[in-house]
């Protein structure tokens, strides 16, 4: 399955969280980019400043939302948090944190998921904590422009040799225009529809045509609740 790792860009722009703000806008002018991370001097990731940021500030305090009876009860944290980006100087004042980020061996479907719930253009790629790359909506766009013979390929090797550990010359396997087609026989029904979803979440695919046989209808058989030859019992 293709992972962040193998889309992501491994030289990223960052800054500190002293960088002064004007630096930062020119830094995103320059570079053409939309949102920079910022880093402490371990590349660990405490935020990221977008142009989304700089919208806010641009608006000023009188466009910040306050809540009803606020002079007595105090303002809300979103609130507040606007009111600081509006007076930001520095890229830590403005950021916004923490940063919604991802792991590299993360799969492609899972980091898409990630940008829309979070309504972000990019993730900063983190492995422990420390910044090792960064990943945009564009870059996962991209992952789908592969030809269908890497399609199938994919299915072969990622899917069924090393995610389901099955042999890929007991199944044919074609692509044509993204759709995947795949026909073979495996021992039980659970596998033969794994087949089928796992294939569906390979980027690239727009729809699958599984024709798996199978010989074991295993979809409602419960585990046992204890070791049939071995018991247990705290007595």
């Amino acid at each position: 399955m293709l992972t962040v790792r193998q889309v992501m860009r491994p030289q990223v722009m960052t800054v500190l969280p002293t960088t002064p703000l004007k630096d930062v806008a020119q830094l995103l002018v320059d570079r053409r980019i939309s949102g920079v991370p910022v880093v402490d001097d371990e590349g660990h990731v405490l935020g990221v400043v977008s142009e989304a940021d700089f919208l806010v500030k641009e608006q000023g305090t009188e466009q910040v939302r306050h809540r009803p009876l606020s002079r007595f009860i105090g303002e809300s944290h979103e609130t507040r948090r606007a009111l600081a980006k509006v007076a930001a100087v520095t890229a830590g004042e403005a950021m916004t944190s923490p940063a919604i980020t991802v792991e590299p061996w993360v799969p492609i479907p899972k980091a898409a998921a990630t940008m829309t719930s979070h309504r972000v253009n990019r993730l900063p790629v983190v492995d422990e904590g420390r910044l090792v790359g960064i990943v945009t909506r564009a870059d996962l766009v991209r992952s789908y422009v592969r030809s269908d013979e890497e399609l199938a390929g994919t299915i072969r090797f990622e899917v069924i040799r090393q995610l389901l550990w099955l042999d890929p010359a007991a199944f044919t396997i074609e692509v044509h225009d993204g759709v995947a087609r795949i026909s073979g026989n495996v021992e039980r029904r659970s596998t033969a529809e794994m087949i089928a979803r796992m294939t569906a979440m390979v980027p690239g695919i727009i729809d699958v045509d599984a024709a798996v046989g199978w010989r074991i209808e295993d979809r409602d058989i419960a585990p046992a609740e204890r070791d049939p030859v071995f018991p247990y019992s705290p007595h």
